[in-house]
């Protein structure tokens, strides 16, 4: 038995007795930090988290992650740090040869975005960032991002789960993908679903079973419904890849009582949730020729100014969450899965992605994932046969900026982040009413960057429909660039539907944008209809 006890005289260390586990489980303990707390106070605020042993995952595991090896540098990498012990391992370069003696940027106050400070990277600290380091991530930022995960999910260190750090979470999913799918196995994925992993799955030639979504996230009915209606002769799926959070495309986020129902049914018919990402190249609806969006500089911490000195030497739920901190909804914001799995007989059916990309800087790229050792592991070992690790120095500039803010002032930063795209949502919407209204439906998102609106075509339409002509070519045409809605379906088939990002677009474009938008509908309805609707130069019908 563990027991991880968090005593309330004691916000940062952690102390922890150990006693041997009879069986399967690993129990861990612990009560929340409090100012003053005596004895009595302390048992009565433990808990017990069971979490599912490393032998349970063998089986979640890919032919292709089983089969690979540890790296025989890297995995050795941990005994460098031995006391006493002189390392021939590595051949890492000599720090002295770097031409970079130190590093300072500016960055913005959470605070008050109008103050700066500048915050530098030199000594230990640097030469650190300049060199090869672990797999997993730079020490200090994974120690700041597991405090983060502990002051957002309630998760602590000892509960069977840890963190990895990634080139962006988009560059983790696709690790994670590839150690736990085999070609041809059924995954449960959401429809519609962020477009970057579709081609994951596909190309592992997966049976992509839909599961349904509303404006209030994924369907638990049709997700019950299809794991009681599989076939007894077909392995069930092992994962079920979900965004919880203003889901790219529609900006849903799924209610309290679906999450916990579709936990229910992890645990039922064992499978791994993966809590997952949209990406961070969306395709933007403008009158520019960008075709690119990403999230607004305005809000990157960083001045337009990085200054670098140098010497004379010349210096299971798959669950990618990338809008859980552009949380802008009336109702307060739900745990997130990974948070909920606490109330579960035991924790480790969540592999969790976050992304630091849509609050800090897309072009930094740093994501993490949080989940079981085991796939973690898997992870890593695909990480170090291929890419080695992240960025050591863009982890540096992270932690140095995160730990210059402290929990606080990050939380202050996202809530400023999430209060700008709503505002711009707010816009956009106007514009969607004035101009829309009978041409189109939709539902306001709770989170992200992104509307997703169905195409009024005909007046007949009914469900059907096809919005791929409308706007690919009659929008472009008309000098507007949305995606079509086929491109967020698992199996691609004709939809209706469009997803328009608002993240960039100025109040003025937004306007034009959209009309442009309601010219193209227009146009496609003259043509459905054989005639009798036009569009007068103004944008207006006739």
């Amino acid at each position: 038995m563990l027991f991880l006890i968090r005593p309330a005289y004691c916000k940062k260390s952690l102390i922890h007795t150990l006693y041997p586990t009879p069986n399967n489980f690993t129990l861990v303990y612990y009560c929340r930090p409090a100012i003053h707390c005596n004895s009595s106070e302390i048992m009565a605020n433990i808990r017990e988290v069971k979490h599912l042993p490393a032998e349970y995952y063998r089986d979640f595991l890919s032919t292709l992650a089983k089969e690979r090896k540890p790296s025989p540098i890297r995995s050795l990498f941990p005994l460098e740090k031995t006391p006493g012990v002189i390392s021939l391992l590595a051949g890492k370069p000599n720090a002295s040869t770097f031409p970079f003696t130190s590093l300072s940027f500016s960055a913005r106050s959470p605070t008050d975005p109008t103050q700066e400070s500048t915050l530098t990277i030199d000594g230990a600290e640097l030469e650190a960032g300049l060199q090869y380091g672990d797999t997993a991530g730079l020490k200090p930022l994974l120690d700041w991002i597991f405090g983060l995960q502990e002051v957002f999910h309630g998760r602590r260190r000892g509960e069977g789960w840890r963190i990895s750090m990634g080139s962006g979470s988009q560059d983790l999913i696709y690790k994670a993908v590839n150690a736990m799918i085999d070609p041809g196995d059924s995954v449960l994925v959401e429809s519609p679903v962020y477009a970057g992993v579709i081609p994951m799955f596909h190309s592992l030639h997966c049976d992509q079973i839909e599961v349904e979504t509303d404006a209030h996230g994924i369907r638990a009915s049709s997700l019950r419904s299809i794991l009681e209606q599989w076939p007894t002769d077909k392995p069930k799926p092992k994962v079920l890849y979900t965004v919880p959070y203003g889901c790219n495309p529609t900006g849903a986020s799924a209610t309290l009582e679906r999450r916990k129902e579709v936990l229910k049914l992890a645990r039922e018919h064992n499978f791994i949730i993966l809590e997952g990402k949209s990406s961070s190249g969306f395709l933007l609806v403008a009158v520019s020729s960008h075709t690119h969006t990403a999230p607004s500089p305005i809000f990157s911490p960083f001045s337009a100014s990085v200054r670098c000195a140098f010497s004379q030497r010349v210096t299971n739920l798959l669950l990618y969450d990338p809008y859980f901190y552009l949380y802008y909804g009336k109702e307060p914001q739900y745990p997130s899965y990974f948070a909920l799995e606490l109330e579960e007989p035991e924790v480790g059916h969540v592999l969790r992605f976050d992304s630091l990309s849509k609050i800090l800087s897309a072009g930094i790229r740093i994501g993490f994932a949080s989940g079981p050792e085991a796939l973690l592991n898997a992870i890593d070992q695909h990480t170090a046969t291929s890419n080695l690790q992240t960025s050591s120095l863009t982890q540096a500039i992270v932690y140095r900026l995160l730990d210059s803010w402290g929990y606080d002032g990050f939380k202050t930063h996202t809530e400023r982040v999430s209060e700008f795209y709503r505002q711009k949502r707010d816009v956009f919407e106007n514009a969607m009413k004035k101009h829309l209204t009978g041409l189109a439906e939709w539902s306001s998102p709770e989170a992200g960057m992104f509307f997703w609106f169905k195409l009024l075509l005909s007046d007949d339409q009914g469900e059907g429909g096809d919005s791929e002509t409308a706007i690919k070519t009659k929008a472009f045409e008309k000098g507007v660039l949305a995606l079509p809605g086929t491109h967020f379906l698992p199996n691609g088939r004709a939809t209706p539907y469009v997803r328009a990002s608002f993240s960039l677009t100025g109040e003025e474009d937004v306007d034009r944008a959209v009309r442009r938008i309601r010219e193209a509908i227009l146009d496609a309805r003259k043509e459905s209809e054989g005639g009798g609707v036009g569009v007068n130069g103004n944008g207006t019908a006739h």
